[in-house]
């Protein structure tokens, strides 16, 4: 496997070419690098003017590896070709090095540059990209990976800290300024080089003043190095190159707008840092939120009445870590008649609103505190629990809630302090806590009795300012107190839910279909007037399908897939409308080309009709056409077919029919006949793609969970 490296950008608070002249401080020996022994020119050459300046190195590097090791492979020290290019005009620098020792058996590319600030030119940045590819080494492929990604990520840390000791060694002798460089006043092909244009030149100098110490935000679209320290917290390495990567990820498939970065973190953090598995929950997650509009809940729900009187929680101030603090009254809470009363689908949006809203008020804090705050405490009272909250109906909406909140709010809950714990509480916890994720486990502190009380308590997690009355503290807590529901309250017309899962917002414009081999899933769509806009967003959730839309004079019949013993239960949402007697170019005609859609990817488009009729959008499973005498599959097409099942397809979609004169505002639609956008997700469907401008009725962007991709992460003045 492949490993991969990608840095955040990194600023220097100092002009490009005195930043270089630290850089030439480590050639050809560097005592600050300890396991760089040194370096040799191979070839050396300048531009006629001298603007470019190109240094080949051999560089000797040495490795701290197993002595065994060292023997085995016949070597005691690494060679590394470094190839500098350095343009004075442009002010860059681009470094590309190599393995020369086991290039056979190991392939390590690295590449750096140096650049300009985009935004200040007296400020230099720095990027760092790397891969690792062992193909073989004697058996010890996993060991030599483990070493080499170990000493890289060391030394990573410190290439900054060594340009930096320079950049001080330079000040420290009075050097703080370096001119740039200038065209030669008489070039000539034949002249020699003119050394000022070089660094050497520059050094001699006698022009210096002291260099700036501000600092600006990292290129567009990229993260920089102070900021993510600044909002994220203090990551390794390969914890922001991870980071980086998912991200840079997002902003290829979502063409303009990605989660929040303290929000792709936290599923980096839910899966130790693994992109694929962490890409795969988030894509799910994703999903989940643009079918269910989980990015409007704290713009749209309002809790009832009974809900604001009877439910036992509510926010309260901080911790003593800036982290917000969410006291539930779980043992006053009847949770019994919640459920009756209200449904469990409400309980489950109320849920969701205090998670968005404790994201909210982490942002909110971390700009209070000036430090990362990435989560919130949660204190739970359990005075008064009793068997009554062990009611099967309501254990088992605790369990889909906490499913829901593990699966798309992970990393958010920083510490849960559970007081005043009964007896009956380990009964609950053992019903419970298979389905809390260890990582979120440990990060309980139970208490029972009066063990909150003193040192080791509450006390070494809140200030004494902030505990709330009721346990001994001198704050008063407003959180409403509950008591029993009263039965006249209770949906005594409601149908006991049978379903296993929870039916969240039944109201959702989207629809769920199956297509399945042989019997693709068709819509009919009937125009009146002849412009109008067919408008369509669909998500692939399983397999790939072949999108198509067709156009008839006739009224197409429903039919549904005749299902097998074996498919029945698979059949679901299927609906077929083309008759297998119509004949394509008489009955019917093709108003799209053929449009294949991977699984996890997001389609988004529109059609202006010209005629009246009745118009078919059609989803029918892909299969990989069979190569021909002279061509040969594609592998993408291979591992697609060999990942796909085989005999359903599953997707979510969503359209509408809008009058032309509706339509005409939005120019991006109308400025072509038919058009098509992806957002393609490897591994779920796309986020938030309904807010595409070809949604008219739905033109407004979340702001909460979405932000447009940054230019910069400026730090507050």
């Amino acid at each position: 496997m492949v490993q991969k490296y990608q840095s955040p950008v990194r600023v220097y608070k100092y002009p490009f070419e005195l930043v270089m002249a630290a850089y030439e401080k480590r050639f050809p020996t560097c005592p600050e690098i300890p396991v760089f022994l040194g370096s040799e020119i191979l070839q050396e050459s300048k531009s006629d003017d001298g603007a470019v300046h190109i240094v080949e190195r051999s560089c000797k590097l040495n490795v701290d590896a197993p002595r065994l090791l060292k023997k085995i492979a016949g070597v005691e020290y690494v060679f590394f070709i470094q190839k500098n290019t350095v343009n004075w005009k442009e002010r860059t620098l681009l470094i590309e090095a190599h393995n020369e020792t086991f290039s056979n058996r190991v392939v390590v590319l690295e590449t750096c540059s140096y650049s300009v600030h985009p935004e200040n030119e007296e400020w230099t940045c720095f990027e760092q990209s790397a891969s690792l590819d062992i193909k073989s080494f004697f058996g010890f492929e996993s060991t030599v990976e483990k070493i080499a990604m170990k000493q890289y990520t060391a030394n990573i840390k410190r290439g900054k800290e060594v340009i930096e000791h320079y950049l001080k060694e330079l000040i420290s002798q009075g050097i703080t300024f370096i001119p740039r460089w200038t065209p030669p006043p008489s070039p000539h092909p034949n002249c020699n080089q003119n050394v000022s244009h070089g660094l050497l030149g520059m050094l001699s100098s006698p022009s210096w003043t002291k260099a700036s110490c501000c600092f600006l935000p990292s290129p567009a679209d990229k993260l920089d190095a102070d900021y993510i320290e600044r909002y994220l917290g203090q990551l390794t390495p390969m914890q922001e190159s991870c980071l980086i990567r998912l991200r840079q990820w997002l902003q290829e498939m979502h063409k303009g707008k990605i989660p929040k970065d303290e929000h792709i973190l936290r599923f980096l953090r839910a899966r130790d840092f693994n992109i694929d598995k962490a890409r795969e929950m988030l894509c799910q997650s994703l999903t989940w939120r643009k079918q269910y509009q989980v990015d409007y809940i704290l713009q749209t729900w309002r809790p009832p009445a009974l809900l604001e009187e009877y439910y036992t929680g509510g926010w309260h101030y901080q911790d003593k870590d800036g982290r917000p603090l969410y006291i539930l009254l779980l043992g006053q809470m009847d949770t019994k008649g919640l459920v009756k009363a209200l449904g469990e689908e409400s309980l489950l949006r109320h849920v969701l609103s205090i998670n968005e809203e404790g994201q909210k008020r982490c942002e909110e804090n971390t700009n209070l505190f000036g430090r990362p705050i990435t989560s919130w405490t949660c204190l739970v009272d359990l005075e008064g629990l009793n068997m009554r909250h062990l009611w099967r109906p309501g254990v088992k909406a605790l369990l889909r809630i906490i499913e829901v909140v593990e699966d798309n709010y992970p990393e958010t809950l920083g510490r849960l302090l559970i007081v005043r714990a009964p007896r009956v509480f380990p009964v609950l916890w053992t019903l419970v806590s298979p389905f809390i994720n260890e990582n979120t486990r440990q990060k309980f502190l139970i208490y029972s009795g009066n063990n909150y009380q003193g040192p080791g308590g509450l006390v070494d997690y809140l200030d004494k300012d902030v505990i709330p009355d009721f346990l001994g503290g001198e704050c008063v807590c407003n959180v409403p107190e509950g008591g029993l529901v009263p039965k006249s309250l209770y949906q005594t017309d409601e149908e006991p839910e049978n379903s296993d899962h929870i039916r969240l917002w039944t109201e959702t414009i989207y629809h769920s279909a199956n297509v399945l081999k042989g019997a693709p899933h068709e819509i009919v769509v009937e125009i009146l007037e002849g412009e109008s806009v067919i408008t369509w967003d669909f998500d692939i959730l399983k397999g790939d399908v072949v999108f198509c839309l067709f156009h008839s004079k006739r009224a197409p019949e429903t039919s549904r897939k005749e299902a097998t013993s074996s498919s029945a239960s698979t059949a679901g949402d299927n609906v077929q409308l083309i008759d297998k007697s119509w004949v394509l170019g008489v009955d019917y005609s093709r108003m799209e080309s053929p449009l294949v859609c991977r699984e996890g990817e997001s389609i988004q488009g529109s059609h202006v009709t010209r005629w009246p009729g009745f118009y078919v959008l059609q989803w029918k499973m892909h299969s990989s056409l069979p190569c021909s005498g002279t061509s040969l599959p594609r592998v993408d097409d291979v591992l697609a077919s060999l990942q796909v099942s085989s005999h359903k397809c599953k997707l979510m979609y969503y359209f509408e029919v809008l009058a032309s004169k509706d339509f005409r505002n939005y120019d991006l639609m109308l400025a072509a006949h038919s058009k098509q956008t992806r957002l393609s997700l490897a591994c779920g469907s796309s986020f938030d793609s309904i807010q595409c401008a070809i949604n008219c009725s739905l033109n407004c962007l979340p702001t909460h969970y979405i932000q447009p991709q940054r230019a910069y992460h400026a730090l507050p003045p």
